[in-house]
């Protein structure tokens, strides 16, 4: 191998483990992410599991018109900043949906790029065929 070609190679595979190194932050997976499931699985969960998270991320205006019973509120556009002063365990099971799909996606991408481990995204409340209370 001539010397040229085995200064590429090592400049290659040295950029490499750059990227790779600088693609984790806090001992994270560059890609962090999390699971999608469907409305009829989250139910399931709900009605198996303890201990977890039903995070509504819809407006205010969207949750006083009806929401799942025990959701907790946290809009999409606030998750950044509210996120870990309101789910302070990034372990805990969190159940996400909006009222379509499109805002939990983003709203569990989010969280699973601040670090949290258990995600589950069921879609939106439109899908939902389980109730919901208005209280």
């Amino acid at each position: 191998m001539s010397k040229r070609l085995w200064l590429w190679v090592a400049a290659g595979l040295l950029l490499s483990i750059v990227l790779v190194a600088c693609g984790k932050e806090n001992g994270l997976p560059a890609e962090a992410t999390y699971e999608q499931i469907t409305p009829a699985e989250a139910k399931g969960l709900m009605d198996s599991e303890e201990g977890y998270v039903i995070l509504d991320v819809r407006t205010p205006e969207e949750f006083a018109a009806g929401h799942i019973a025990g959701a907790i509120l946290l809009p999409d556009y606030e998750i950044g900043k509210k996120a870990e002063s309101i789910l302070t365990d990034k372990e805990q099971l969190i159940l996400v949906y909006c009222r379509s799909g499109r805002r939990s996606k983003n709203a569990a991408s989010e969280l699973a790029t601040l670090g949290y481990t258990n995600i589950k995204e069921f879609g939106g409340i439109n899908d939902w065929k389980y109730g919901t209370v208005t209280e």
